[in-house]
């Protein structure tokens, strides 16, 4: 079973890309995307711990390269799975989008300060990209919440206090972006999206360079992944999916377990397949 959709402490994840290595192996996953926020700096310790693994036991995992782009569409949050990109052609503008992420923790913390609950920011990481949850550890450490649950519930979700939205990277040009640097996009959790319906806004992605859609997610229900099965065939699209896995989750049972959708290794063939036709098509 593959996994198309993880996290690290390289952006919101709780496990390191090794830690994350093992526990995918342990849950039977035969090969994994690392997908953090904006970055692909969780890359080579992933190639590293399941290279090692390899040695250590003769069992291969493979490693897929992979981020997940943070972009807007009417004004709301859209991300954008991007599988095999050329990593020296997209280290700029990655680059600029994880400023962008520094400036908007900071300005968080700001407004949090200003509304009386001051706190410390992790330390800054040149490859590392800060983001609410990692905010919501930090309110959760300050005592101020219970749980990061409730400190995007009283200031981090959308419409509270303390929210700041992205520096604006629309859905359209992300994909673009992905596109011109190798990458396959994929439209991450789609009916998730709060800016309009999936079948209005995907004729205008696809236009722009959509290849994918992610049918198989932990809050798609078997009609969602009908419909997203269905507009796949439609648009002549590839299917991923994956848990959007940010590690173990004692406190709440409900949160998505590594592999638990087990998803068909067959899927990771039709996407190189159609990455095939993006290589082809920059060359």
């Amino acid at each position: 079973m593959i996994e198309l959709h993880c996290h690290t402490t390289f952006s919101d994840g709780t496990l390191t890309p090794t830690e994350l290595v093992k526990a995918a192996i342990e849950a039977g996953v035969k090969a994994l995307a690392i997908t953090d926020h904006d970055t692909m700096g969780g890359w080579e310790e992933a190639y590293s711990a399941a290279a090692t693994h390899a040695e250590e036991t003769g069992e291969a995992l493979e490693i897929v390269p992979g981020l997940e782009l943070s972009t807007t569409h009417h004004w709301r949050s859209l991300h954008v799975l991007g599988f095999y990109p050329d990593r020296t052609q997209l280290e700029d503008p990655l680059h600029e989008r994880l400023l962008g992420r520094q400036r908007r923790a900071q300005t968080i913390a700001q407004r949090l300060a200003e509304l009386g609950y001051p706190i410390t920011l992790p330390s800054r990481n040149s490859q590392k990209a800060p983001g609410r949850p990692h905010i919501a550890q930090a309110l959760v450490q300050a005592g101020y919440v219970k749980t990061a649950k409730e400190a995007f519930d009283r200031f981090l979700g959308d419409d509270k206090p303390a929210y700041v939205p992205y520096e604006k990277l629309s859905a359209v040009n992300g994909i673009k972006l992905l596109r011109d640097c190798g990458a396959l996009p994929v439209w991450a959790h789609p009916y998730l999206f709060q800016g309009g319906s999936v079948e209005a806004c995907l004729p205008e992605f696809v236009e722009a360079g959509l290849m994918g859609l992610e049918v198989y997610h932990p809050h798609h229900s078997s009609t969602d992944i009908q419909r997203l099965k269905g507009l796949c065939k439609q648009y002549g699209l590839v299917m991923t999916g994956g848990s959007d896995y940010h590690g173990p989750n004692p406190s709440n049972h409900h949160a998505p377990h590594l592999n638990a959708l087990k998803v068909p290794l067959e899927l990771l063939s039709d996407l190189k397949t159609a990455h095939q036709t993006v290589r082809t098509h920059q060359t």
